[in-house]
């Protein structure tokens, strides 16, 4: 048993209430069990309790073993001398307040319902990673409770997207034209390139690119030189690739980007289809900002996922056409950034930046507008998502696939089954109404 299952008892009051009183024999009446604290302290704030002839207001801590509380040195933290009551499972020694005053415990052990017991126990008992921890019991759950569930931990997995768009919003001086350059590069990057794509943004500001939007050269040359992706002028193995050294060298010198320079061991290419080469996505991303120099009001402003795409898709460089790298010509022509890829930019640059510009100014429509965009995006496919599918949940869109994944990752996964309204309402039915 973990500790959450008593957090979970007790905030829902599942137990056998018959009789109740505390070790110490005075009689208990939950008046109101309070409400779960997320921050440093006890479990639960908020609580008011008669116990005896005394009406309680203060906090309850929950612990399996009465001893947890010496264990964790709550004897010695004044945060803990609010506590009115201890629950436990099992009431192994009495425990005091700095000030040397016990601390009322109730025991749970003998009142909890076995029937609820044993469906927890089942649900944390699953070990096979393809089924969902509740695959057996899914089917006495509503649809409306999964639908409801997967739209709220989707709001929580773009929210959390957009907290780190807003981190990088606070690194850049709040600066909305600087975050949509540094966002969008680490999503060119996609997963293996990410973390280096997002440096070079760092090193090479998108002010910089800007001052040479009118010719596509000296993008490349800035991106793939700052990159650490160029060959010297003299090693050269083509006319075009010595033309972006020395335009770069001339420009690194004019800007003083020489000591942010990176390398180019800095880049994965090991286990890449050389269509997703980080030096095709750097060709990719110079023909995005030579097209379109100012990207976030644009990004901001786009209506739909056709004008996204048509702004994403932009095409790139004769070169880079017939090139996966530098100097190194391709035997047929190099794919273009494919939908299936903007759609990924979509899910994982547009969607989080508009959110957390629309959080930055309290505009809650905002929000509601930019996760329709997923609406638009077709599902996606992969291993994770399949159980789901074959047990039915509902998984039309992107909006649908990103909130399974949510789903997945942040509930079935570390069974978080108490926190989760499916796990819930699976638990619900198996407490007798004297238990309610």
């Amino acid at each position: 048993m973990q500790e959450d299952f008593l957090h979970y008892v007790w905030q829902h009051q599942y137990f056998d209430k018959a009789s109740l009183c505390t070790e110490q024999g005075e009689p208990i009446v939950v008046l109101k069990p309070g409400f779960r604290n997320a921050d440093a302290g006890p479990d639960f704030l908020g609580a008011r309790l008669m116990i005896g002839e005394v009406e309680w207001n203060g906090a309850v801590e929950i612990h399996l073993r009465a001893s947890d509380w010496y264990r964790h040195q709550h004897q010695t933290d004044r945060k803990y001398d609010q506590v009115i009551l201890h629950v436990v499972h099992v009431a192994d020694q009495p425990v005091r307040r700095t000030n040397g005053s016990e601390v009322p415990a109730l025991t749970l052990q003998p009142r909890l319902v076995p029937s609820l017991l044993y469906a927890y126990e089942a649900l944390m008992a699953a070990d096979n990673p393809q089924l969902l921890p509740c695959a057996g019991a899914l089917s006495t759950v509503p649809e409306v409770t999964r639908l409801m569930m997967v739209e709220r931990v989707l709001l929580e997995r773009v929210e959390q997207k957009a907290a780190a768009v807003q981190e990088v919003h606070e690194r850049s001086g709040h600066d909305w034209e600087t975050t949509a350059w540094q966002v969008l590069a680490a999503g060119f990057g996609f997963k293996k390139n990410s973390e280096p794509l997002t440096r070079l943004a760092q090193a090479l500001t998108l002010a910089v690119l800007r001052r040479h939007r009118h010719e596509a050269r000296p993008t490349e040359a800035l991106l793939f030189g700052q990159a650490g992706l160029l060959p010297a002028a003299a090693e050269a193995p083509d006319a075009y690739c010595a033309e972006l050294r020395r335009e770069y060298d001339f420009l690194a010198h004019k800007y003083n980007l020489t000591s942010s320079a990176m390398a180019a061991h800095e880049w994965n290419f090991l286990r890449l289809r050389p269509a997703n080469f980080p030096t095709v996505r750097l060709a990719q991303l110079a023909a995005l900002v030579h097209a379109q120099p100012r990207l976030f009001q644009p990004l901001l402003d786009a209506p739909d996922v056709p004008t996204l795409e048509r702004m994403l898709l932009a095409p790139v460089g004769k070169y880079w056409q017939r090139h996966y790298r530098p100097g190194v010509a391709a035997a047929a022509p190099v794919p273009a950034l494919g939908r299936s890829s903007a759609h990924l930019l979509i899910i994982n640059a547009v969607v989080p930046l508009r959110v957390a510009h629309a959080l930055s100014l309290g505009n809650r429509e905002g929000v509601e507008a930019a996760v329709e965009l997923l609406t638009q995006l077709p599902r996606e496919r992969n291993s994770v998502l399949a159980p789901y599918e074959a047990l039915r949940f509902q998984h039309r869109s992107a909006a649908d696939s990103q909130g399974l994944l949510a789903l997945q990752r942040g509930y079935c996964q570390p069974r978080r089954c108490l926190q989760c309204a499916i796990g819930s309402r699976i638990l619900q039915r198996n407490v007798p109404p004297s238990a309610s």
